[in-house]
């Protein structure tokens, strides 16, 4: 599975942004995946996850009530509708995917097998 991330740029606070993550391969319904995000100077941390088939999401609480993440497996492309984005909000963004839930929401998705490149989210204030 290959990812690319994209739908990153730069937003005044409160302001909304919608990034994408595309995936190569048939299967990608069978993949769980996540957002992470990663500002300076700080570790990488988990954002947002959604079943393989959509049926379930799981939120870090710093975003929870303002991301929402979705899927299109026809398109195999999963979303992060981000919307009154803050300042600290600020940072380079992730997705990851693998078949085990654990792997995407356990240990900032750190043995997630597959992994795109990041896409930049700058929120001015």
């Amino acid at each position: 599975v290959q990812l690319q991330a994209s739908g990153g740029g730069l937003v005044q606070a409160g302001g909304s942004l919608r990034l994408s993550c595309a995936a190569s391969g048939r299967t990608f319904s069978t993949y769980a995946t996540g957002w992470f995000r990663q500002a300076p100077g700080k570790e990488r941390e988990f954002v947002a996850a959604i079943q393989g088939s959509g049926g379930g999401t799981y939120y870090a609480d710093s975003v929870k009530g303002r991301f929402t993440i979705s899927r299109d497996n026809a398109k195999n492309t999963v979303y992060l509708q981000m919307n009154s984005l803050k300042a600290e909000d600020t940072a380079v963004y992730y997705c990851a995917a693998d078949r085990y839930w654990y792997k995407i929401t356990t240990a900032r998705g750190r043995s997630s097998d597959y992994w795109g490149q990041g896409t930049q989210v700058t929120v001015s204030s």
